[in-house]
């Protein structure tokens, strides 16, 4: 009776140098993955103690009536009570909200616009390009600095620099940062100067347009202006959209130069009173920080809407270069 013997198959080794490399991968694989953990272990610890655990803390403070000054156990809970209040008895809450939003509305547009009109005038090649767009940065590389907000509001007092170079064309200055009438304005006027980051970003989606496009724009006769408004703009939206983002987030958390300009108290007469300031003030000096607390949820909300809003209005002006908007 003939017998039939099973032979293996030689794609597919039993034994040998592959078989053992193959039943060693899914260890090494094992190995890789408790690597990356270990070096991502800097960051999750970070992530848990300074963000996530501070925020779970905040949210459960924001019911309560927590006294910065008593001890966790005199603590209540007052369930909504803090965001009623907020609502319809704390008059300067509504106030901060109005502030911040004009600080924001106007600030904001302001800054983009001279990011991108000094962006367009550096995107050239000239002697000394790379020395100006490092000076014009400067400004933002200081960001929310005590030095820069004190340097500032010594600029518009009524000794400052800008009262002397307004002496030259006979125009008498005032205390500027005193006015409740103009207080605000200095803010936006600081806050626009620190034009830099969006700038650097306007640059590199400057040198990122066809130069093509505009030769073709020049032969059929385009004007600069025309060039702007069909070439530059729609190419640089999906940039603008970035920096616009970015800008009206960080106009909606302005703090130090408000705090600084008013010695902490939102003044004068309230002009100042941003809505982190206020927060501030309820948190630190009234020692209210079961209200601070569901002032900086309310906030937190407050910016993801106006963020969702502007990603919602996106798809109507955003271009992509692949057509997809």
């Amino acid at each position: 009776m003939a017998t039939t013997t099973a032979r293996p198959s030689p794609t597919a080794p039993t034994t040998g140098p592959a078989a053992s490399q193959r039943r060693g991968r899914p260890a090494q694989r094992k190995n890789d993955g408790v690597a990356g953990y270990v070096f991502l272990s800097p960051w999750l610890l970070g992530l848990l103690t300074i963000t996530a655990i501070p925020m779970l803390m905040s949210l459960y403070l924001s019911f309560t009536n927590y006294d910065v000054l008593s001890d966790w156990e005199s603590m209540e809970w007052v369930g909504l009570e803090n965001y009623r209040t907020m609502f319809t008895e704390d008059p300067s809450f509504w106030h901060a909200v109005r502030v911040t939003l004009l600080f924001a509305l106007v600030a904001t547009p302001l800054k983009l616009a001279a990011a991108l009109g000094v962006a367009m005038l550096l995107n050239r090649s000239f002697k000394g390009a790379g020395l100006f767009r490092g000076l014009f940065y400067l400004p933002s590389l200081l960001g929310g600095s005590v030095a820069l907000a004190i340097v500032w509001v010594n600029m518009f007092n009524r000794d400052g620099a800008f009262n002397q170079f307004l002496s030259w064309f006979g125009i008498e200055g005032k205390a500027w940062v005193n006015d409740p009438d103009f207080a605000l304005g200095t803010l936006i006027l600081l806050a626009v100067w620190q034009f830099g980051a969006p700038m650097v970003i306007f640059l590199a989606g400057l040198k990122q347009v066809p130069v093509e496009l505009y030769e073709a724009a020049s032969v059929d006769g385009a004007n600069p202006w025309r060039k702007f408004l069909s070439i530059t703009l729609p190419m640089l939206s999906p940039v603008i959209f970035f920096n616009l983002v970015l800008e009206t987030i960080n106009g909606f958390q302005g703090f130090t130069s408000a705090f600084v300009l008013s010695n902490g108290t939102g003044g004068p007469v309230d002009s100042t009173l941003m809505y982190t300031l206020h927060l501030y003030i309820k948190g630190w000096n009234e020692y209210q920080m079961g209200y601070a607390s569901a002032m900086a949820w309310v906030f937190l909300l407050a910016i993801g809407l106006v963020t969702a809003v502007v990603f919602r209005t996106g798809k109507f002006w955003v271009h992509y270069s692949d057509g997809e908007d």
